[in-house]
């Protein structure tokens, strides 16, 4: 773990292989949080990393969203989505709570054009599915807001493993 003061000193290189991934597979959110260094604390890097999505167009947005996994899907992900799910259960589902998440993924698939993202941190898979069924009820626009309020957590979650306070 780095302090802050080690991360304000790092190089844009060595920045941006230490937290290109705190966003899933979107390592432009670092290539601009880096420009606004120093940062006082996680929460100050965490503060502008979440600047720079709200500033972005939701085209943008959209593209974040996207590169998330399903949960529960056994797909190829970012070793912190397979850290993430694994400590929530969803990488030991059984054969039926697997047909559960597949098909509840596609129905929200389906109305929304993303995955469905949660910050799985704490949480059972018992949680994480009534979530799903809860927030698949939402309205586009609603479910927009809060994927990208949930991607912040993560990324947030994310950053606070990386660097000590």
């Amino acid at each position: 773990m780095l302090t802050i003061e080690q991360v304000n000193t790092l190089t844009k290189h060595d920045f941006i292989d230490l937290f290109g991934g705190i966003f899933e597979h979107s390592p432009w959110i670092t290539e601009m949080a880096f420009e606004t260094k120093p940062f006082s604390s996680v929460e100050h890097l965490h503060k502008e990393m979440v600047s720079i999505i709200k500033k972005s167009t939701n085209e943008q947005k959209l593209t974040l969203l996207k590169e998330h996994p399903n949960l529960g899907d056994r797909v190829e992900m970012s070793p912190d989505s397979v850290n993430e799910q694994k400590g929530a259960g969803l990488k030991d589902l059984t054969p039926e709570e697997y047909d559960q998440f597949i098909t509840i993924n596609r129905s929200y698939m389906e109305k929304f054009g993303f995955p469905f993202i949660i910050a799985v941190r704490g949480k059972s898979k018992e949680q994480i599915y009534k979530a799903m069924e809860a927030r698949i009820q939402n309205s586009v626009e609603t479910e927009f807001e809060t994927a990208l309020e949930q991607t912040y957590q993560i990324g947030l979650l994310r950053l606070q493993e990386k660097i000590n306070e």
